[in-house]
């Protein structure tokens, strides 16, 4: 963070003298306006609800520009990422800031596989929950759990903590993921094979069972790997300011992931792709690809209350650039497993179609985004649609950690206090009972 030669003024109607805030540039993208001693001088705080124009922090990990359509983790453009590294190559540059050479590579890998089991007392603890409850619910349980089973792990002030804490976290997601898929199925858990890839050990916990062999098919396994990178990190948004938040508590890694895992559950965020999949099974029970373009009417029509979802983003004002990779990914499943014919995935094709043909969505700039294509690939994989916000959530948790370390390794960070403009009653008095 530069400190720029630019101030910013600002004055007031009413008399008060003007005061200068002082500009501060990053390496990309917009300036920012200091404001932390805005109270100070003045006694006002600044009005921002949702923080649409409010940098909450300083961070070097990832770089989002809307406008142009474009990711990068550690300077390093998402497209290439997802062609050229796998899923604990990424993982190994958000944690340490560099691509890992071979050598690197090898260690790293080992020492997330030493991690991937977990504490055989989880499954008496998973027992607790309902067979059908749903996975979030049972994610958000198992990985504040952790740190339970994992107390030697918890200071999140010693560095060493939080280095151990997310080698375990990235190890654990998962199996745990996976456990919650068997619970719900009603079948054994299957224990971690480490001699198969990051995803393959995952396709195998989730799909194998103790009667037969179970091969993991490369092309499923290279798509699951790409979700993975895709899906990593993505900037300040509301998990990751969640596990920010709850981590400036001084609370230990396990505790503040599990912050995070419960906001991504919400289908605005995490949700997005279970809720897109909802959609497309809802349109094809009522009347299939004939109502595709009845339903698109409906959802311009803004007194029809009908909802598009997996079309647009909140930061993307172009394409969102893991929406290109995961279409790629999305047809290279569809053919791979002959299910380009299948009712379901002709129905998304053709909703993708309309969107990117129809004036009104691309006026607005309603395309596809990466969950839309996400929760096709994933439900052709066979992952049942209430397990896509856990995959997700495996995803993300090294976005997390990375940015929960990063934040306790910055001087200038304070516990999380947002203030408010208060617009309830002013003081009063209480009246008896028998006045009210």
């Amino acid at each position: 963070m530069k400190l720029s030669d630019n101030k910013a003024t600002l004055s007031f109607s009413n008399g008060s003298p003007s005061i200068d805030l002082p500009v501060y540039q990053g390496s990309v993208g917009p300036d920012v306006v200091d404001i932390r001693k805005l109270y100070g001088q003045t006694g006002m705080f600044t009005y921002d609800p949702g923080f649409l124009s409010t940098a909450s922090c300083q961070s070097t990990i990832t770089y989002i520009d809307g406008d142009k359509g474009e990711l990068l983790y550690r300077g390093y453009p998402i497209e290439q990422l997802a062609t050229n590294c796998d899923f604990l190559e990424t993982c190994h540059l958000l944690l340490y800031a560099n691509l890992p050479n071979a050598a690197e590579k090898e260690d790293f890998t080992r020492r997330v596989a030493h991690h991937t089991m977990v504490n055989e007392q989880m499954q008496f603890f998973m027992r607790g929950f309902r067979r059908d409850a749903h996975p979030m619910a049972i994610m958000t349980g198992l990985v504040g759990a952790l740190s339970a089973f994992y107390h030697d792990s918890t200071d999140i002030n010693n560095p060493e903590h939080r280095e151990i804490a997310a080698l375990r976290l990235i190890a654990k997601m998962p199996t745990l993921v996976s456990m919650a898929y068997k619970y719900s199925m009603g079948q054994p858990y299957m224990y971690p094979k480490n001699n198969l890839s990051y995803a393959g050990n995952f396709l195998h916990m989730m799909f194998a069972t103790p009667c037969e062999d179970y091969s993991v098919n490369p092309v499923i396994e290279r798509a699951l790997d790409r979700i993975f990178v895709l899906h990593a990190d993505h900037e300040q948004n509301a998990s990751t300011s969640t596990v920010r938040l709850c981590g400036s508590s001084g609370t230990n890694p396990f505790a503040a992931v599990a912050a995070g895992v419960a906001c991504l559950w919400g289908p605005a965020h995490g949700g997005a792709n279970e809720a897109c999949l909802n959609m497309l099974e809802e349109i094809q029970q009522t009347g299939g690809i004939a109502k595709v373009g009845q339903f698109m009417e409906q959802v311009k029509d803004k007194n029809s209350g009908v909802k598009l979802m997996g079309f647009g983003h909140r930061v993307y004002k172009n394409y969102d650039p893991r929406a290109k990779l995961m279409q790629e990914t999305c047809k290279e499943v569809l053919t791979a497993l002959g299910l380009e014919n299948d009712p379901l995935f002709k129905l998304a094709m053709a909703l993708e179609k309309i969107a990117l043909e129809d004036d009104y969505f691309v006026s607005r700039k309603l395309y596809p985004n990466v969950d839309f294509y996400s929760g096709i690939v994933q439900r052709a994989i066979g992952i049942p649609v209430n397990m896509f916000t856990g995959v997700f959530a495996l995803a993300r948790t090294v976005g997390w950690i990375a940015q929960l370390n990063e934040m306790i390794s910055d001087p200038e960070y304070k516990i999380g206090r947002p203030r408010q403009l208060f617009s309830g009653s002013v003081k009063r008095d209480v009246l008896p009972l028998a006045q009210r």
